[in-house]
């Protein structure tokens, strides 16, 4: 996959932006940074949609920035001559997709139905965006005719909302969602970044749903992990189960048994709903994980990564939610 719908992927949300004014562009790209979402689709509803996208490009290069409701060629050249990274169209041009593809710049044609999506293979696309998502069926329309589609991703956008997001992104044939709920043009003409950017984030931690789902502690040896355990259940009544490397007295509270655990004191799980999207986004606030340390289910995903670096004394690590 390209590499620039592979980074989409990892951010998850794509803001789709109608602007009036490209004097708010720098801004609003970099409240959305702040919040945690680096992309943006800036649409040519507009006629200053081709400056903004300009104008992100050569000052905010850390935002993602690409082209949205492009109809023509000629947009796409002018696209592409401000810098925009990826095209995006509200139906599936045969025309504007071959030559985007010509161009080398990755497209996702709006698709809607069987019909369409065989369009898109044949053309060598393995990303659609589907449109509009909720009026045409929703997450459930997907799944009902994704399957025969083995190679094909979908980028619903149309009716997105905090509300929704979370169903859609736990489908693995989601690449991102595209949403204008974080970038409504009253709050960019009003020049509210603030807004923006709170509203980016909640849209983040509505995505990776993070929660601490147990804590482990390093005990000197088996018997004394056996022997904590066996304490703790006797003053809460917490059930004991005996593992390999550990004990767990109750569901949260893990007592590893040998030495070398992970972590001086012991170590945090933190549960998330998308787990590369969320090392992706810890990764770009600076956060370094252990690739040693990675644990894969039985499909091959990774369902486990330890970061490099304690917090008081704990290690802690990502845990992909079932």
């Amino acid at each position: 996959m390209d590499k620039v719908l592979e980074d989409l992927g990892k951010i998850g949300i794509i803001p789709v932006i109608k602007i009036d004014d490209p004097g708010k562009a720098v801004p609003l790209a970099r409240a959305l940074i702040a919040g945690g979402i680096p992309c943006a689709e800036i649409t040519f509803r507009t006629a200053q949609g081709e400056e903004a996208i300009r104008r992100i490009a050569a000052e905010v290069p850390e935002c993602l920035v690409g082209a949205g409701t492009v109809l023509s060629t000629d947009q796409v050249d002018r696209a592409l001559k401000a810098g925009a990274k990826f095209i995006v169209s509200p139906g599936y041009n045969p025309k504007v997709v071959n030559y985007c593809i010509e161009k080398g710049i990755p497209v996702t044609p709006g698709c809607s139905n069987p019909s369409d999506f065989e369009a898109a293979l044949e053309a060598g696309l393995e990303v659609v965006k589907f449109f509009p998502a909720e009026q045409s069926g929703g997450i459930d329309y997907i799944k009902a005719v994704a399957a025969p589609y083995t190679s094909l991703q979908f980028i619903p956008t149309g009716g997105i909302n905090a509300g929704n997001i979370g169903k859609y992104l736990a489908y693995d044939k989601i690449l991102a969602c595209g949403g204008t709920w974080m970038v409504g043009a009253d709050l960019i003409n009003a020049g509210d970044f603030a807004k923006i950017t709170a509203l980016s984030k909640e849209a983040v931690f509505t995505m990776f749903g993070f929660t601490v789902v147990h804590f482990g502690l390093n005990a000197k040896s088996e018997e004394a992990a056996k022997k904590g355990a066996a304490l703790i259940n006797s003053l809460f009544g917490f059930t004991v189960k005996d593992g390999n490397t550990s004990v767990f007295a109750g569901d949260y509270l893990e007592i590893m048994k040998l030495p070398g655990a992970p972590g001086l004191n012991g170590h945090i799980a933190v549960a998330t709903n998308t787990l590369v999207r969320a090392q992706a986004y810890l990764e770009r606030l600076g956060i370094t994980f252990d690739p040693a340390s990675v644990k894969k289910n039985a499909e091959g995903k990774i369902n486990v990564i330890f970061a490099k670096d304690e917090i008081l004394g704990f290690a802690w690590h990502l845990l992909q939610k079932k």
